[in-house]
Formats: C-alpha cells, sequence, structure tokens
C-alpha cells in the first residue's frame, strides 16, 4: 500500500466507525478542498451514496462561486444537503462587514452560533429538496450530536490538539485537555447522553496528501483555488472580506502539487490568508473551545 493508501484507508474505517456508532450523524461541508476530499471518502466508503446528510454554515459572505458550485454538486451527486445560518445576526446588521464587530465575533456569531443551533434543530435551516432543484425550508429540524468534520492536524496549531473522535459538551464547547487516548486504533466512541461528538477522519492528513490524492482520484475541485493568469490563487477559503489569495501561479492540481513538494509554502501557514486567525493571535484555539468548525 501506499502512504495514500493507508490515509485512504484509516478514513474509510472511521467513517463507517461513526456511521455505526451514530444515529444522528451530520457531515459537515465548507465547499473547500479537505471538506471536499472528505466527500468524495464518504462515497467510496459507502459505494457511492452517501447516507447521512451534509451542513453548510451560510455566513452570506461566501464567495459567491462557492455557493454556486456547492449547489451544482449537492443536486448533480444527489446529496441530503442542509444550509443553516445566523439570520438574527444578518438581520441586525450584526457583523464584521457592517462595521458592528471584530472578525473573530464575527465568525463565533455567524459560524459557532449558527453551527451550534442548527445542529441543535432550535433554528430554521433550509433543506435541497430536489425535485424542485432548491433549498426549501425544512419543517422539523432534527438534533445531531455525531458531527464529521474536514480538520487536519497540521493546517492550525488547535486542530492538532483533535482526536479523531473528539468531545464536546451540550453547549458544543471543547475542553481540549479532557479527551480520551487514542492508542493502536482502538477509538472511544462511547459517551454520556447528550455528549456532541467531532469526529475527523482527516487528522493525520497533510495539505500536500490532500492535493495527490485530488489529483489521484480526479476529484472535481472549486476553480477559485487555481490561478486565472493574474498569479494569485486561494490556498483556504473563507468569506470574502476576510480571505485573501497567495501569491501563486499553479493552475491545476498538477502544479499545486508540485509548488507543495518544492517547498515553496514550507514557512507560510496554510490559513495565512485568513484575517481571522491573525486578529486571533496566530491560532483558532478561542473560537474552537467555544464551538467553531
Amino acid at each position: 500500500m501506499t502512504a495514500l493508501d493507508r490515509l485512504e484507508a484509516t478514513s474509510v474505517h472511521i467513517l463507517r466507525e461513526a456511521y455505526r456508532e451514530f444515529k444522528s450523524l451530520v457531515m459537515l461541508w465548507s465547499i473547500g478542498k479537505d471538506s471536499t476530499v472528505l466527500l468524495w471518502l464518504a462515497r467510496k466508503a459507502f459505494f457511492g451514496h452517501v447516507p447521512f446528510p451534509l451542513m453548510h454554515i451560510d455566513t452570506s459572505y461566501k464567495i459567491p462561486e462557492m455557493i454556486a458550485y456547492r449547489d451544482r454538486v449537492a443536486f448533480e451527486w444527489h446529496l441530503d444537503l442542509i444550509v443553516g445560518e445566523n439570520r438574527r445576526a444578518l438581520d441586525a446588521g450584526q457583523t464584521f462587514p457592517q462595521g458592528k464587530l471584530t472578525r473573530v465575533e464575527c465568525c463565533r456569531a455567524l459560524k459557532s452560533e449558527a453551527l451550534k443551533h442548527t445542529l441543535s434543530g432550535e433554528w430554521p435551516r433550509r433543506r435541497m429538496d430536489h425535485a424542485a432543484g432548491r433549498l426549501v425550508r425544512e419543517e422539523k429540524p432534527e438534533a445531531f450530536t455525531g458531527v464529521i468534520v474536514g480538520a487536519r492536524a497540521d493546517e492550525e496549531g488547535s486542530r492538532s490538539k483533535e482526536r479523531y473522535f473528539s468531545a464536546r459538551d451540550q453547549q458544543s464547547e471543547w475542553d481540549v485537555g479532557d479527551q480520551p487516548p487514542e492508542l493502536w486504533k482502538q477509538y472511544k466512541t462511547d459517551f454520556a447522553p447528550g455528549t456532541h461528538v467531532r469526529i475527523h477522519p482527516l487528522l493525520d492528513w497533510t495539505e500536500l496528501n490532500i492535493w495527490e490524492y485530488i489529483e489521484r482520484e480526479n476529484i472535481p475541485i472549486i476553480p477559485l483555488y487555481f490561478d486565472r493568469g493574474n498569479g494569485k490563487r486561494y490556498r483556504s477559503l473563507g468569506c470574502y472580506p476576510c480571505t485573501s489569495p497567495v501569491e501563486s501561479s499553479a493552475g491545476n492540481v498538477k502544479e499545486i502539487v508540485e509548488e507543495l513538494r518544492s517547498g515553496k509554502f514550507s514557512n507560510i501557514a496554510e490559513r495565512s490568508g485568513r484575517e481571522q486567525d491573525k486578529e486571533d493571535g496566530g491560532g483558532l484555539e478561542t473560537l474552537r473551545r467555544g464551538g467553531y468548525m
């Protein structure tokens, strides 16, 4: 087996273990490269079918191409897509672009709070109606306690403290120090009632692994990751007021793989274009302790 084969096998095992152990299971889909690889792995794990819903938290400030890509892929692959948002904050103008909040406060409101209340079923949300070909309001939202996430340990400091199965309390808050050991691929999946569990099948993948796998599997990725002739491309995707492209002329997957292997970004953080990370002291642990993705 190659290194990619071993990573794929572990991720597929984690996905199947999660499906077996958690009855109210959902997978977060941010539209980015990692969660799209995770979606591809889920389709492999379950023979072309994804047996649980995908959830996207829409801040209303995503790059428009991301939303178009999300809806197109969800329709073409017949995905059970749920979309949540913090409509209260958006309607009140309580956001960073409106000048009412800092970037970190905006992330907490539009991402962390939206995720928490969408997972619990407390807030209205929309669901893909494949017959109508659009998102419609969901009448009876269910609650989810198992949440599959495309986080990688090498992407950002706080993510390196995660486990494959990482517990959150009933408020979706994370006690970094209170996590079970995971030895010899023995995973703790029995948690106290009311516990929310984040599941991380990509934890040991690197940025290079992700792009090598995209190349090998020919996974359709949103074109924002590629240079369009101006010498810039996105390395990490987020909201357009807080996300900047990097200097790169890589125009396809093969060129991104070559760029990463060359070490061009070895001293530049993958999320260097995400302004909220800088505001939070260079990391996301403050936000992630409170339920951020």
